[in-house]
């Protein structure tokens, strides 16, 4: 195993499929690590900034869920891309009422 290749241990992230539907979150919440990864790598906020807004949160948290994308960019990634054809779908199929009303 390479160096690129070493996992490292990630105290603050767990899987349960109860919670999260078996997505990675930080533990004893049921924020995902992608909720923390999209905010930092799509929306481009901070380390900080994401404490903002989760001010129940600590900073190290925040860094273990960012260390645990990377090390699964490609499967979150792919997810993503899924997620995100999957609302384009649900929009074209199903055009919002309001706009709709509101001409």
């Amino acid at each position: 195993m390479t160096v690129a290749e070493r996992k490292t241990s990630h105290p603050y992230i767990s899987v349960d499929s109860k919670i999260a539907s078996g997505q990675p979150a930080i533990r004893g919440t049921r924020i995902t690590v992608m909720d923390i990864a999209i905010r930092y790598e799509i929306l481009g906020m901070s380390a900080d900034r994401i404490i903002d807004e989760y001010p129940h949160l600590k900073l190290e948290q925040i860094h273990d869920a960012l260390s645990y994308y990377h090390e699964h960019k490609a499967a979150f990634d792919k997810k993503y891309r899924e997620d995100q054809s999957f609302l384009a779908n649900l929009k074209k199929n199903y055009p919002s009422k309001l706009r709709e009303r509101l001409g």
